[in-house]
């Protein structure tokens, strides 16, 4: 599954975990999808959308 938001755009991005000792790892920061039925273009299709669109209402369900 895509982990790109259809709305905002909103994709994965890197970061690093670092321990109390300072050890770093590297580590990726998804966002939350969720593939869901929404109103496109006055039809209803399945779209992977972050829950922070559909939180705003950005994102129509049907």
């Amino acid at each position: 599954m895509s982990k790109v938001c259809v709305i905002c755009g909103k994709h994965p991005v890197a970061g690093r975990n670092v321990s109390h000792s300072h050890r770093v790892t590297n580590r990726v920061y998804n966002p939350n999808i969720q593939k869901v039925m929404i109103v496109r273009d006055g039809r209803a299709q399945k779209a992977n959308v972050c829950t922070k669109c559909l939180k705003a209402g950005k994102a129509k369900r049907s």
